[in-house]
């Protein structure tokens, strides 16, 4: 601190004035920081959730894409349920697995293809093999059914990845919902097919959804999109109903126009 003496001009006092100096500090680097936004400290936070065995298990069984419950995936990773809990937890904390709540059941599976990406570039370094998933659906309901109002099964799920990989699907994706929309091509693909798209929207309901196909263990499309495509394959004798269950029948003319349209096979 510097001192200034002056004069007054009203008599012969000294006033004394303070001026303030500027202080140099030492700059800390890292004291604003946040040391878990390191790419290290991520890497070595996901390696800490995978490194684990019981949760190792539960990834590579997910890797086939089919989704599970806590209760098969507590008997895959040979823990208790509430083990198998924590586990599910943890790993979807770190954004490994997704979870889908549907009805009373929530069903688990890897969170993207990325991670499927890292655990496949593990396993080449680690060597095995694993299982498939084998279904335990009947096998008059494996291929075709109903699922409330839409289309389920082998033949719903193939229609779904069709969708998807031709874009006729856009996705807004969050933890616990897969909503769909129509693009512009999909439009086109499904009023040709005979749905009309602007009544199918305007209906009180969600448009259109990913639903977990019980044998299949992977999405089918639900909604009132799903319903309308079920309809149009009735409509078109694709496929017929059975009276007494939910199994669908493709017919053979269905199966010529699913393989030649859609590259689905039944």
């Amino acid at each position: 601190m510097l001192l200034l003496v002056e004069s007054s001009l009203q008599g012969d006092f000294a006033v004394i004035h303070s001026m303030p100096v500027a202080r140099h500090e030492r700059f800390v680097y890292n004291r604003s920081m946040n040391v878990e936004e390191y790419a290290d400290a991520a890497v070595s936070r996901l390696a800490a959730a995978i490194g684990e065995p019981a949760r190792a298990r539960i990834l590579y069984y997910l890797m086939d894409g089919h989704a599970r419950t806590s209760t098969e995936l507590a008997i895959v990773a040979d823990v208790s349920p509430s083990t198998a809990s924590a586990h599910l937890n943890r790993l979807k904390t770190e954004r490994l697995v997704k979870v889908l709540a549907q009805g009373k059941h929530r069903y688990y599976s890897l969170r993207g293809p990325s991670v499927a990406t890292a655990l496949e570039g593990l396993s080449v370094l680690a060597g095995g093999t694993r299982k498939n998933f084998v279904p335990s659906t009947p096998r008059r309901l494996h291929a075709a059914r109903t699922c409330y109002d839409h289309i389920a099964g082998k033949v719903a799920v193939s229609l779904h990845d069709h969708f998807v990989t031709k874009g006729w699907l856009s996705t807004t994706r969050a933890d616990n919902d897969d909503t769909y929309d129509l693009t512009r091509t999909g439009t086109k693909a499904l009023e040709a097919l005979g749905i009309d798209v602007a009544g199918t929207r305007a209906m009180r309901r969600r448009f259109a959804f990913a639903c977990l196909d019980w044998s299949e263990r992977r999405p089918h499309i639900a909604g009132a999109l799903g319903g309308a495509l079920l309809d149009a394959l009735l409509k078109k004798r694709w496929a017929t109903q059975d009276r007494y269950s939910r199994a669908l029948e493709i017919t053979s003319l269905g199966r010529r126009e699913l393989l030649a349209r859609f590259g689905v096979q039944t």
